[in-house]
């Protein structure tokens, strides 16, 4: 019986000690988690999702990208969140061939198409403010150049965009609305998307153990409060000794008994 007891005592430290130790949540891409108020917000949502080849869209997907009236500026505006616009782009002034695909944001004037920024996945706050940032776009005009034909410079600079997300918590408002706000330079553009999703949430834990694994742990853990509170109240209360401490000890020495008889037969 001290050899069950041993078992125990070595069994439980061990279980413990397995159990997997909480690692770092992976990032959830175009999500991000409020520093101040802790609310989760997930951009996916607004996400246009462009399809493989092959893979038919579901029932109401939507199969364009996000629009931007683009008033005095002489364009409009096409952008996705957090991935490359549905659109398929054909000769992005200044952007190699390679990163057609990657562009995110862009307008097209004079028959002409200029990229404002390039994928990314990554939203950040600003204070309270919940941002996203596109860089690396179309070469910035050079200085002199008017903004309704912009002539693309020698410089280091790059068009990029900067969407500030608001809060839309009209339960009838649209998925997202996008307005272009401003373009000091026609380098920077400032746009505000106003969305549900903008509202913050909670984030969704993701199930690390399987059906298999949730029933496996269920299962040991009642075993082990069998054995323990067995052995418990036939010690303390029926005042047993030995291996009659095991719970139900007629039961099982039945039926080792059956088995050796069994055996000998």
């Amino acid at each position: 019986m001290q050899l069950l007891y041993y078992s125990l005592a070595f069994a439980l430290p061990i279980l413990a000690a397995s159990a997997p130790e909480e690692k770092e949540k992976p990032r959830t891409p175009c999500a991000i988690r409020s520093p101040t108020s802790g609310a989760f917000f997930d951009l996916n949502a607004v996400r246009v999702h462009i399809p493989d080849s092959g893979e038919k869209l579901q029932k109401d997907a939507r199969n364009a990208s996000w629009p931007a009236r683009g008033w005095d500026y002489g364009a409009n505006f096409t952008l996705n969140i957090c991935g490359p616009v549905y659109e398929k782009l054909d000769d992005v002034v200044g952007v190699p061939e390679s990163r057609w695909k990657n562009v995110s944001a862009y307008y097209q004037m004079d028959g002409r198409t200029y990229s404002i920024g390039s994928q990314n996945d990554q939203p950040v706050f600003r204070g309270r403010k919940l941002v996203l940032n596109y860089t690396d776009g179309s070469p910035c005009p050079s200085a002199g150049s008017s903004t309704s034909s912009p002539t693309p410079s020698a410089s280091a600079r790059r068009k990029n965009t900067i969407i500030s997300f608001l809060c839309a918590a009209d339960p009838l408002a649209p998925p997202m609305a996008v307005s272009f706000v401003a373009s000091p330079d026609s380098c920077t553009y400032i746009f505000e998307a106003r969305t549900p999703a903008a509202c913050g949430g909670v984030e969704v834990a993701q199930q690390q153990l399987g059906p298999a694994g949730v029933f496996g742990v269920i299962a040991l853990i009642a075993v082990l409060v069998y054995l323990v509170g067995g052995c418990f109240y036939q010690r303390t209360v029926m005042h047993q000794r030995g291996w009659r401490q095991l719970p139900n000890y007629s039961l099982w020495a039945g039926i080792g008994g059956f088995f050796k008889v069994s055996k000998v037969s």
